[in-house]
């Protein structure tokens, strides 16, 4: 039986200030695969990507320099040094940094060409309206792409997430987060559809995955012959 493992906000803020220090040291290596597979996506669309989770900025000067960057994190130590990496660099083409609860984005609908997350929908305590919000500022024609673990199925590797669910949630991340829920999330969603899903190293633990959204046009029509069908 799977053992619930909820998240709060007060202990993922708590958890990433923890992480401050050593974050790139401990993750940047470990994540560098997925990291740049996500900014390869995000590139291809371009524009103006919000990457929401950019904890210490550590992806940030990988970003080709004619998009435009606005970063979000929880963690205001995190984002400290996140600032002090753009003055240090020079980074001109980051539009802002602000702390902000992914839960509830401040922006106006259709603000972003592109939304990254990476290693984040499984550290948010609600994943659903995270992922809700990141739908709600995309604009019509963009993709969500984010870098995530997706939980076994089965085998030895399902036992050890539940085993692991408990310890993980106090640093703040899930171990246990199955693929039915992103599937499930985007079913109920007439304007989102399903672009790639890949398997990232560590040993697969994690996956870049690509929603799109469907331009207007496109949308409308779609209700209307759901409309005519169900006429």
């Amino acid at each position: 039986m799977a053992i619930a493992a909820e998240l709060d906000k007060d202990t993922v803020v708590r958890a990433y200030a923890r992480w401050a220090p050593v974050y790139d040291l401990v993750f940047g290596p470990v994540f560098e695969h997925g990291r740049r597979a996500a900014i390869d996506a995000a590139e291809r669309i371009g524009g103006r990507i919000l990457e929401v989770g950019v904890g210490t900025g550590i992806s940030l000067p990988e970003y080709d320099a004619d998009v435009r960057l606005f970063g979000i994190d929880i963690s205001e130590p995190m984002l400290r040094k996140a600032r002090e990496r753009v003055t240090a660099l020079g980074l001109e083409n980051i539009e802002g940094l602000a702390v902000m609860d992914a839960e509830r984005l401040t922006f106006p609908d259709e603000s972003f060409d592109v939304v990254v997350a990476q290693y984040v929908v499984t550290t948010v305590p609600n994943p659903e309206a995270t992922l809700d919000e990141f739908a709600r500022v995309l604009k019509p024609g963009g993709e969500i792409v984010l870098v995530s673990r997706v939980g076994a199925e089965a085998g030895l590797r399902r036992t050890l997430e539940q085993w692991f669910a408990r310890p993980a949630s106090r640093l703040g991340w899930r171990t246990e987060f199955p693929w039915e829920r992103f599937s499930r999330w985007a079913g109920r969603r007439d304007n989102l559809y399903l672009i790639e899903r890949r398997p990232m190293p560590p040993l697969g633990h994690f996956s870049l995955i690509r929603f799109g959204k469907l331009p207007a046009q496109i949308a409308h029509n779609q209700d209307r012959l759901e409309a005519r069908a169900h006429g």
